[in-house]
């Protein structure tokens, strides 16, 4: 049970995972979380940063999907202005979000990464449903206020992953 909390990989930010990589891996199209694996979670809009982020995916031909648990309100005031597809109120780990996110993408899940901050939404979610999960270390310190029951319960299972040498994990600097 717990191996579906352990991400397939892990990296520092959404800024490390580039076009070339993806492609290279076969990879057509990202799963992506919003708050504090984009942005932090009490940021409106895109940085430029990332708004280029999203620009060379688009031009390397990689499709992206923003699957939330957030309302509709926060994640479309975000997600509208870059013309980027999201999916809100996913109901994350449930699988129905992800299955709908790649239908409408038009792609299968082994050509799909699931991109989040959190073990219990995002990685359990994609590991739970067949795709390749990066896990990235949250942009901000702070959370929302269901996230914070989470991060209590995935301490203790990064914990035990660290132990036993499976996951490399270092907070924001």
């Amino acid at each position: 049970m717990l191996k579906h909390f352990l991400p397939d990989e892990q990296v520092q930010d959404i800024f490390s995972i580039r076009p070339g990589y993806l492609k290279e891996k076969g990879i057509k199209a990202i799963i992506t979380d919003l708050d504090n694996t984009l942005v932090e979670w009490d940021r409106p809009n895109a940085t430029p940063k990332l708004i280029q982020w999203f620009k060379e995916m688009q031009e390397n031909g990689i499709l992206v999907t923003i699957v939330s648990n957030n309302n509709e309100k926060r994640v479309g005031a975000f997600s509208d202005p870059l013309g980027v597809p999201f999916i809100f109120q996913a109901r994350k780990p449930m699988g129905r979000a992800f299955r709908r996110a790649i239908k409408e993408m038009g792609v299968k899940k082994e050509e799909t990464v699931v991109i989040g901050d959190q073990l219990l939404t995002d990685v359990l979610g994609g590991n739970r449903n067949g795709f390749h999960t990066i896990l990235v270390v949250p942009v901000a310190q702070s959370d929302g206020f269901f996230t914070k029951f989470n991060r209590r319960v995935e301490r203790r299972i990064m914990k035990f992953f660290k132990r036993k040498g499976l996951l490399e994990w270092e907070e924001k600097k």
